[in-house]
C-alpha cells in the first residue's frame, strides 16, 4: 500500500490549482531540472498496522518544499498550502482506504543562494480494500 499511496499522494497535490500555480514541479523524487520553487515526496516507510480482518500499513511520508527567500516566513504559505491538500487526501483510494492522516513535524533551513527546504512529514493509517 505504501507504493500507491505515493501515487495517489504525489497525484493529488500536482491536481491541486493553487499549488499548480505556485510550484514548477511535484514529483516523487527530487526533479532531475526543475527551477525554484519545487515539492517532491522525499522519503516513506511503512509498518504493518493490520487489524483481525483486514491488511493495513501505516506509511510515514515526508515531503520536501524547495524555495527561495530572504524571509524566515517565505514559505509559510506555500507550507501552508501543501499541509491543506494533504490532510484533505480522500480517504477512498484504489486498492486501499486511509483510515487517518496525521501530521508529524516539519523542519526548516536556510541554505546557500538564499535557498529554503521544509520538510513535512506525515503519517498515513491504511487498510486495504
Amino acid at each position: 500500500m505504501e507504493v500507491p499511496l505515493r501515487a495517489a499522494l504525489v497525484g493529488w497535490l500536482a491536481a491541486d490549482p493553487v499549488l499548480a500555480a505556485e510550484l514548477n514541479a511535484v514529483a516523487e523524487e527530487a526533479p532531475a531540472r526543475a527551477a525554484l520553487p519545487w515539492l517532491a515526496l522525499a522519503a516513506s516507510a511503512s509498518a504493518d498496522w493490520s487489524t483481525k480482518t483486514h491488511r493495513g500499513r501505516e506509511v510515514r511520508v515526508a515531503l520536501e518544499l524547495h524555495c527561495r527567500g530572504d524571509r524566515p516566513d517565505a514559505a509559510a504559505l506555500l507550507a501552508n498550502a501543501i499541509e491543506a491538500r494533504v490532510e484533505s487526501l480522500p480517504r477512498g483510494q484504489c486498492g486501499f482506504a486511509v483510515a487517518g492522516i496525521q501530521f508529524l513535524r516539519a523542519r526548516a533551513e536556510q541554505r546557500p543562494g538564499n535557498a529554503r527546504a521544509v520538510l513535512l512529514e506525515y503519517r498515513f493509517r491504511l487498510i486495504a480494500a
